[in-house]
């Protein structure tokens, strides 16, 4: 009694070939509601806030002192004997360094030096993680103030100083709302290197 031959088709009939079966695969949803799970956040947006209202605020009071002081004028009196406001034009850094300074280019120079400094914590904010919430505070002061001196130091040359803090003869350098905010921020940021106020992050075991 003969058997009937065993034939390819039967066994393909029931079952797809590998390059069939790879084809049938389903693809990876890579439609645009899918969560992409490589992108990451650098900045909360309270810190963008932050950074705004520095910016606002110094350039808002510069304004407003340019317009209603005049230049190296008489001070206006706010706590006798303790704060005045003033006008002055400060063409170095921050707190009147290098403003008697005199040197070719200064203006480009302290421009390039003010944006190096702006890139160099820009880029030490956004390793921070985000339970380092006092340092990125910190940050987020800093380049706000540093963003508001040097939009003075692009358009002017020079950064408007008018708040006068005094003790009898002795005078602090004159400084802005960015300055205030570039040592509000420096404080913070070293009061978080020592631990203070630092949050640590629970890992499960």
């Amino acid at each position: 009694m003969m058997m009937p031959d065993h034939t390819p088709e039967s066994s393909q009939a029931g079952g797809a070939t590998a390059p069939e079966a790879a084809m049938a695969t389903p693809a990876q949803d890579v439609s645009p509601s899918a969560p992409l799970t490589g992108a990451r956040s650098y900045a909360r947006p309270t810190e963008l806030m932050t950074m705004t209202a520095i910016v606002v605020i110094d350039q808002l009071t510069k304004e407003i002192v340019r317009r209603t002081l005049p230049l190296h004028g008489d001070p206006v009196q706010i706590i006798p004997g303790l704060l005045d406001l003033t006008h002055v034009q400060n063409t170095g850094a921050a707190f009147g360094l290098l403003n008697a300074a005199d040197f070719p280019y200064k203006a480009a120079v302290m421009i390039g030096i003010a944006g190096m400094a702006l890139i160099a914590i820009a880029a030490y904010a956004a390793q921070l993680g985000f339970h380092e919430r006092l340092a990125r505070l910190g940050l987020s002061l800093i380049l706000g103030g540093a963003f508001g001196n040097l939009i003075d130091r692009a358009i002017f040359g020079h950064v408007v100083d008018f708040v006068d803090v005094y003790w009898g003869a002795a005078h602090f350098w004159a400084f802005n709302v960015a300055d205030a905010a570039i040592t509000i921020g420096a404080i913070l940021v070293l009061l978080d290197m020592i631990g203070l106020g630092r949050s640590h992050v629970s890992h499960p075991v």
